[in-house]
Formats: C-alpha cells, sequence, structure tokens
C-alpha cells in the first residue's frame, strides 16, 4: 500500500531540533517562516537531498561511480518519500549557447516542425523550392490522356569536353540505343559511323512509353525508366511529348532560380551544430564588431547635431557632409534625433546608398587602412562585442531563414515574445497533409508556450540566454520545463517561485502549482508569499525566530488554523496583529534626479523623476521596463557623470538635476558576495581583521610571537598546511565528481593545533567562526578595548538587517540571494557613517524576507535616508511599496504593451490610480490594514 505522507523523524540539519513532521502526499505544502528559521534545512538539505541520495543509491554501480557519494542528511528517518526534483532560484547555466527556447525544449519540437514541414523559399523570386521524385514524375504522365505517346530523356552533360565519339562509344557499352542530338532522333550505333562534328543539346533516350494509368505493368515500366534518367541525368529528367514536343522537365535536385539549397534537416536548425551554426559567429549569436552604441552613444542627437561620433573629426567630417549636402534627394531627416528615425531610415544610415557612404563603408575604409596605426587606433575605439548581422543573434546559419512555415522563418519566431508566438502556433494550420507530424509536435509547443505565460514570462524571447534571466525567471522557466515533461508521482520543492512577479501574476503561478499536484505530484514550495499560503492546503511554519531560537515547527495545518495561532509570527502578521506601518508621513521631494529621452528595450522617451533623499520606489509588472530604466540607464548614467568607468552604455537617456548631490552611486543585487569557501560574512564586513588583531593581542600570543597574519586562514603560519585553510581535502576523481574529505589534521577547524591553543574569554579562532552573529555580538560587547568594540561596529549592521542567525564563518557561496544582498547592506551601513550622500539602487531587496524581516531592512534604509543618503528600490512587496516616500509605477503590462510611465507620486496618490495594476493591489492592502 502507497504511503499517504511523507514521515520527517529526528531532522537536525543546521539549526533544526529533532524536527518531526508529516507532510501529505499529493497537496500543495507551503514552508514558511523568518529567514535563517530552517526553512531550506528542512525543505532542501533533508528532503531533497535524502531523496537523492537515495535515487543515486538505486543505480547500478557502474553508474554510481560517475555520479559519487551523498552524504546522508542529519535525520533519523524519512518515510514514503518521492523521487525528488527540486527548482531553485539560482541560475544555474553559464553556458552562452543556452537559451529559453533549448532549456524548455520548445526549440526542439521546432526543429522537427521546420524539418519535417518547413517549406524552402528562393530569396530570389521567392517561389517556393520543390524537389521531384519519381511518384510526382508519374503523376505528370497519369495525367495525359490516355495513349499519348512521348519519350524519357536524360540530359547528356559535357558532351563536347569528352569527345562526341568517346561518349557515343560508352554508350553503347552500356547498352544505350537511341540518342536525341539538336532536336533530331539517331540511333547510337550510326552516330558511331558518322559522328556529328559539334552538338548544341543532347539527350540520352532512356524509354519510349505510352501513357496508361490503368496497366499497373506500364506504370512499373515507366518508373523505372524516370528513376534510371534522374540517374543518368544527374537528377534531371525530362519527358518529351511525341506530337507537340512539349517538354516536361523535372529535377530531383533541391535548387530553385540557379541556387541550390540545402534540403532541411533537424541538425539544419541546430546551433550548437557545426552544420547548423552561423558561419560567422559560430552559433554564439555575437561577434567582435562595430558596437552600435560606441559609434552612436547619444541618440537623443540628431546626425545634424553630430550623433556619428566618428564622423566629428575634421578629417572624416567629409562622410557627415556628404549625408547633410545629398539628404534632401532621398528625404533624410538630419535634424530628427537618431533615436526618433525610422527602421528603414536608421538602417540607410549604416548602409549608405549612391549618393553618400555609410557607416559600415565608412568602417570598411578605415579597416583597409588598418596598416596605419592611426587607423589601428580609431577602429579599436568603436570595437566591441556586438549582434552577428548574418544570423540577427539567433546564432543560425543564413540559408536557414530560407525555410518558413505559416509565413515566418525560424529566426523570426525565436526573435518574438511568448505571447506572440503562442498566438501564432495557435492560428497555425497547416492541412491534413502533415497531420502525423503536427499532432503530436505542435501541442507540445502550444503547452510549453502556455505554461511560460501562466508563469508571467510573456515577454521572454526564446532567444533570450538562460545566464542573463534573474532568479525568478530561471526558476519559473525550470518549474515549466517540469510541467512540461508531464512527470508524475513525484516531489517537487520549490524555492521562492514568487520572487520578481508581480502580485498581478501570482495567481497564475499558483494555478500552475495546482495543475502540478492535480497530476498526481506533491509539491513542496518555501514561500512567504500571502496568496500562496491562502491557496495551500497544507502551512507548515518553522520557527518561533532565526538561527538558535529557531529550528522548530511552530504550526502545521491549513490558513484557517494558522491564523488562529498565537505563536506564529506568520500569523501575527496575516491577521493584523502585527503589521508593518505605513509612515505618518512622506519625506519632501526637494531635490531630484531627472532621467530624459530614455531608449531602453520596450522604453521609449520616457521622462522620469527620482527623488533624493527619499525612499523612492520602482513598481510595474515582470517586464514591464523596470531594470531596464534603473540598472540599463539611470546607474550607467550616474557612473558616467560621477566619471566611474564601468563598461559601455547599452542604451540612451539624458540625466539631469541634482547630480552634483551625489558622491557615489552603490548597484546592491543578489549576485554571490564571493564564491570560493575562503569568502564568509565576516571578512566581507571587514570584521575578521579586527578579530584577529584582536587574538594577536592575547597573552599566549605576544609570548609566542603571533601576528595578526596568524590567525588568517588565507596565508601561511597558522593555518593547518595539510588542507591549506580549507577545512577539507579535495579528491579529484578525474572524469568523476571530486570527492570532499574532512581534513584529517584540522579536523575541518582550518588552523594549527597550536594556534587553536590562543583562546579568546575560552573561545579559540575556530570557535568565533563557528559562532553565529547574534551569539559573538553578545560575547564582544562585554569587552572594553577598542578593537572590540570595532568588531561589534562592523556586526551590528548584520544583526540589524536580520541576519544575526549567520555564522561568521559561513561560506559565502552557500548564502542565497536575499542573504547575500544584505551582507552587501550591512558593509554599506558600516560604510555610511561616511558623510559623503550615495546613491544605493537595490534591485527586489525583500526575496527571500519574511514579513519581520522586511520590517527590519525598512529600519536600515531608514537609517541610510536618515544621514543623508538616497535609497531606490525595485520591488513588487506592497509592504515596501506602501513605506516609500515616491512610487514610479510603469506598465501598463509587459513587453512591448510595458515601458510607459504610468504613474510618479505618492503611495496614497496611487492607490487611487486606476490605470495601475499595482496601484489596485496597494489600495488592497492599505484597505485590509485600515480595517484591523
Amino acid at each position: 500500500m502507497k504511503e499517504q505522507h511523507i514521515h520527517i523523524k529526528g531532522a537536525r540539519m543546521h539549526n533544526l531540533k529533532d524536527v518531526e513532521v508529516k507532510i501529505e502526499h499529493g497537496k500543495l505544502t507551503v514552508i514558511t517562516g523568518l529567514s535563517g528559521s530552517g526553512k531550506s534545512s528542512l525543505a532542501f538539505d533533508t528532503l531533497y537531498a535524502e531523496g537523492q541520495r537515495r535515487y543515486i543509491e538505486s543505480l547500478s554501480a557502474y553508474a554510481r561511480q560517475f555520479l559519487g557519494k551523498l552524504d546522508k542528511p542529519e535525520v533519523d528517518f524519512i518515510k514514503g518519500i518521492s523521487p525528488a526534483v527540486a527548482i531553485e532560484q539560482k541560475v544555474n547555466s553559464t553556458n552562452p549557447r543556452s537559451t529559453v527556447g533549448t532549456i524548455t525544449e520548445i526549440y526542439d519540437f521546432l526543429k522537427i516542425l521546420f524539418a519535417r514541414v518547413g517549406k524552402t523559399y528562393s530569396p530570389v523570386s521567392g517561389n517556393e523550392v520543390k524537389k521531384h521524385n519519381v511518384s510526382d514524375v508519374l503523376d505528370a504522365i497519369n495525367a495525359l490522356e490516355k495513349g499519348t505517346r512521348a519519350l524519357v530523356l536524360a540530359p547528356l552533360l559535357n558532351i563536347d569536353k569528352y569527345g562526341i565519339d568517346r561518349q557515343l562509344n560508352l554508350l553503347k557499352d552500356q547498352g544505350y540505343v537511341r540518342v536525341l542530338f539538336d532536336g533530331e532522333l539517331h540511333q547510337v550505333v550510326d552516330l558511331i559511323e558518322n559522328p556529328p562534328k559539334k552538338v548544341k543539346e543532347g539527350y540520352l533516350v532512356i524509354d519510349r512509353i505510352k501513357s496508361d494509368k490503368d496497366s499497373e505493368e506500364n506504370i512499373s515500366r515507366i518508373g523505372d525508366s524516370v528513376q534510371l534518367a534522374f540517374a543518368e541525368g544527374n537528377g534531371t529528367c525530362i519527358i518529351q511529348l511525341h506530337d507537340t514536343k512539349e517538354e516536361l522537365e523535372f529535377s530531383n535536385r533541391f535548387e530553385l532560380d540557379g541556387m541550390e539549397f540545402v534540403e532541411p534537416t533537424e541538425h539544419f536548425f541546430t546551433f550548437n551544430n557545426p552544420f547548423g551554426a552561423c558561419k560567422t559567429c559560430e552559433g554564439f549569436g555575437t561577434v567582435i564588431g562595430i558596437d552600435e552604441s560606441l559609434v552612436i552613444p547619444d541618440k537623443s542627437l540628431s546626425v545634424y547635431e553630430g550623433a556619428v561620433l566618428p564622423w566629428n573629426s575634421e578629417s572624416m567630417s567629409k562622410y557627415l557632409n556628404a549625408l547633410v549636402m545629398n539628404a534632401a534627394k532621398f528625404d533624410f531627416p538630419i535634424h530628427k534625433p537618431v533615436e526618433e528615425l525610422t527602421e528603414e531610415q536608421y538602417d540607410l544610415l549604416w548602409n549608405g546608398n549612391k549618393y553618400f557612404e555609410g557607416i559600415n563603408d565608412f568602417f570598411a575604409f578605415v579597416e583597409s587602412k588598418s596598416y596605419k596605426i592611426q587607423y589601428r587606433v580609431l577602429l579599436a575605439r568603436y570595437r566591441g562585442k556586438t549582434k552577428c548581422t548574418d544570423c540577427k543573434g539567433t546564432r543560425l546559419r543564413k540559408d536557414a531563414s530560407y525555410v518558413k512555415l505559416g509565413g515566418k522563418n525560424i529566426q523570426e519566431i525565436v526573435l518574438d515574445s511568448v505571447k506572440y508566438n503562442l498566438e501564432f502556433f495557435r492560428n497555425l494550420e497547416l492541412g491534413e497533409r502533415y497531420e502525423m507530424v503536427t499532432k503530436r509536435v505542435l501541442p507540445e509547443i502550444v503547452n510549453r508556450l502556455e505554461l511560460l505565460s501562466n508563469l508571467g514570462l510573456s515577454y521572454l524571447t526564446l532567444n533570450r540566454q538562460a545566464n542573463t534571466l534573474s532568479g525568478g525567471e530561471s526558476q519559473r522557466i525550470n518549474l515549466a520545463n517540469s510541467l512540461g515533461s508531464s512527470l508524475v508521482g513525484s516531489m517537487y520543492i520549490l524555492d521562492e517561485p514568487s520572487i520578481g512577479l508581480h502580485p498581478k501574476d501570482t495567481d497564475k503561478l499558483i494555478q500552475v502549482l495546482k495543475d502540478l499536484r492535480d497530476i498526481g505530484n506533491t509539491v513542496i514550495v518555501v514561500e512567504h508569499e500571502e496568496a500562496m499560503m491562502e491557496n495551500a492546503d497544507s502551512i507548515l511554519d518553522i520557527g518561533p525566530m532565526a538561527g538558535v531560537h529557531g529550528g522548530e515547527v511552530v504550526f502545521h495545518g491549513d490558513h484557517k488554523a494558522l491564523i488562529a495561532e498565537e505563536r506564529s509570527l506568520t500569523a501575527q502578521y496575516l491577521t493584523g496583529k502585527k503589521v508593518i506601518p505605513t509612515p505618518d508621513y512622506r519625506r519632501p521631494t526637494k531635490d531630484k534626479l531627472t532621467l530624459k529621452k530614455v531608449y531602453a528595450n520596450n522604453i521609449k522617451g520616457m521622462e522620469v523623476d527620482f527623488p533624493l533623499n527619499n525612499l523612492v520606489c520602482v513598481t510595474g509588472v515582470s517586464g514591464s521596463g523596470k531594470s531596464s530604466l534603473v540598472k540599463d540607464v539611470l546607474f550607467p548614467k550616474m557612473n558616467e557623470v560621477l566619471g566611474i568607468h564601468r563598461g559601455e552604455m547599452k542604451y540612451s537617456g539624458i540625466l539631469e538635476g541634482d547630480t552634483h548631490r551625489i558622491h557615489t552611486v552603490e548597484f546592491i543585487d543578489q549576485n554571490p558576495i564571493g564564491k570560493s569557501s575562503r569568502s564568509n560574512p565576516v571578512t566581507y564586513v571587514k570584521a575578521f581583521d579586527d578579530i584577529r588583531d584582536l587574538f594577536s593581542k592575547q597573552q599566549l600570543s605576544k609570548i609566542r610571537g603571533y601576528k595578526p597574519g596568524w590567525f588568517s586562514f588565507n596565508v601561511d603560519g597558522g593555518r593547518c598546511e595539510m588542507c591549506e585553510g580549507e577545512g577539507e581535502i579535495t579528491v579529484s576523481m578525474q572524469f568523476m565528481a571530486d570527492v570532499h574529505l574532512n581534513c584529517e589534521a584540522c579536523n575541518g577547524t582550518r588552523f594549527k593545533q597550536e594556534t587553536l591553543e590562543v583562546e579568546y574569554k575560552g573561545y579559540s579562532i575556530a570557535d568565533i567562526l563557528a559562532l553565529d552573529v547574534e551569539s559573538a555580538l553578545e560575547l564582544f560587547k562585554e569587552g572594553t578595548t577598542r578593537t572590540e568594540e570595532k568588531i561589534v561596529e562592523k556586526l551590528q549592521p548584520l544583526f540589524d538587517v536580520g541576519l544575526g542567525y549567520l555564522s561568521l564563518g559561513q561560506a559565502s557561496s552557500t548564502l542565497s540571494g536575499g542573504e547575500a544582498q544584505r551582507v552587501k547592506l550591512a558593509s554599506f551601513l558600516i560604510k555610511s557613517r561616511n558623510p559623503k550622500p550615495t546613491l544605493f539602487i537595490f534591485d527586489e531587496p525583500t526575496t527571500g524576507l519574511h514579513f519581520y524581516d522586511i520590517e527590519k531592512l525598512l529600519i536600515a534604509f531608514n537609517a541610510l535616508i536618515g544621514i543623508g543618503h538616497s535609497v531606490i528600490v525595485i520591488e513588487h512587496d506592497m509592504d515596501v511599496v506602501k513605506c516609500a516616500d515616491y512610487v514610479i509605477d510603469l506598465g501598463p503590462e509587459g513587453g512591448d504593451k510595458g515601458g510607459n510611465l504610468v504613474f510618479a507620486g505618492t503611495p496614497e496618490d496611487l492607490a487611487k490610480c486606476k490605470d495601475s495594476h499595482t496601484g489596485q493591489f496597494l489600495k488592497l492592502k492599505l484597505e485590509k490594514e485600515a480595517k484591523v
């Protein structure tokens, strides 16, 4: 009998305290609780880890040797476990060839569809390229009137090249009797005796036939003759009617308009295969070429005003003058800003015409002179990684675009958004002839596109590189892939799938998870989203607090029961007993930054203000242009004003206003603070320097002459030399996974025994690194020296941003995106004692945060603003939006229906804006709080 529950008993991973819980199969279970309470320890480090371990142990010994050994999690037992699938926030793909289309397998189905059903069209005439076979010729002959006489001919190739005598003798030896020279029928034997001097047109007569579709014997004979004609005529067969001398020409070669085409196969559309990859960029989609953003850095300028930078010099101004003097002849608007030019006008500027040489011609000239140093320098100034012009960034060989389906080629499809592709494939009709192919492939494509759309990703293109996706987008794409595979009877564990998702799209995500449950899977979601909890079958609240004060099951039941649970912090926030207070007043907007003429992705000509010394929140649905505006335009433009070079400008805009009020700008995203095992929170906030200094001042250190460097695990001295301060030995298994073993010399402490003998208040340096931030603060606050005060000053911000549960020596690579972001925030809180006003930009800082932690985060933001800094936050969380001084809402939708400024002002006014999706959800939030 199948187990009804997953029974976990005695879970002790990390801070879990002998947790026992039963999770029901075939249900949607949400695990919630404070950051660091033990949610991920239970879901991923215990449940998923055991599922993976059991799966690997079920494999043969041969297969296991390639997978390595997984350690058993610290748990007494887990019963009723299913095969486990984990979908995490991390962007796993670093492969530049990996795209949204390949991850979701939509592209695999597209290749099959285009290879089997796609029609090739000539780029010269636009006519379909067809290849004839024997049955096509038979159909044409059978369509003739019964008894019609005809000749089956094969053209004689190179008849004069090898000599007519020799060719005739060869034909005689092969058994052929007749030839057709210049329209006259001849016996081969007669011509051998009296050969012609020259032949303009020669054909070999394969057979003389009569049409009779009722005679199977006749049809079979004609079929054999046609096949022989194709073989002898190098793919060409001609049927010449006896009475009219009309010729019906057939070719089994794939050619038209004097061009030979490649017959479509799956490899023809595969950019990971040398056969299908673009020959220019080798399947990467980008090349080192002339970077448009460097040639025209400010698109708000017109051509006349000097938008084309290399034409502004005196020696190269002749190119600009040629365009200006002749512009009237082809109606080119030289006074219009480049960003407002039509696509045809912009192409003309680059490609030129008979009246002037375009930018491409200019650089072709520069390259031709590259033997001179000044031209090489000029060329290098405008080179960069650019989209491949041959394949338009789609990575495919150029002739793949000749194959079309429903009027579109595969390049156009992958460059289109999910939204438009879904509409295209839903309406695609290919007829009964292709039903065997389409009845399996087409529903798969439509189904996966619908999943992406339902998960709020309709604005993505199939050509989007996987390593450019955010953590939330990556997770939802993996979720769509899992759903598309229709796996049943499995255990899906998801890590906050609502990240980066506007509340408007949360309902769609919940429905997708319910569908996953309804087909027979157990869905376990680590989540803080209120709507997700309301729709869950079961809620598991871990806590009551974080770190050493967490790790217990506070509540397990449905949403109604959770609200009545007094011990649960989650319940207190859901019921309104605890709330993140809405500020009584909004800070005035005195100084501000103004972005004008912003052109980036779907943003076209926007103008928007960013008040300084305020908490500014940028909101909008997924794909509305938030990141494009803040990350891709405001941040680099501010760096440009400050004279900081951090890569080239991708998009254009003009930054005005009180820029002199800002001395530096910091962009804080969720990228890891360090990837090595040596990087950890205490080193990132520079507290470890003071801790090592403190240990060097202990009596035993002074006696032995230990300096602060002795207590570092990064340099020779006091560290364990067997593991070189790593705490573990990595054994390389070549073709198998590396094996990590605890260092036998130091037992994982990283230090030599004599180093560990030095103690501070009974703690060795290894013991200090094992402490959590909260415990370390209590320990060092008892001290009276300046060094101890400095340690407290550097650790306190970590505690203030809700990271009191982190171990001082925890590897940075094990931190979540939200935790890494808050460690960065803590490091800036330490630096913020510096009075220089800084502009802080945060990208979704509430990722992974409980209501309780969001309250602490807002306190940290207000602390930054209180000492003169400015904070801009890209956010969806309504608790942050309601606490902002100024909200910039983009939309109204994502993709091509986004990129507009829907609203700018206070949260109260936003709640009254009927055109804003964010405003509607904010209104519900404020109304709910007013009732409590």
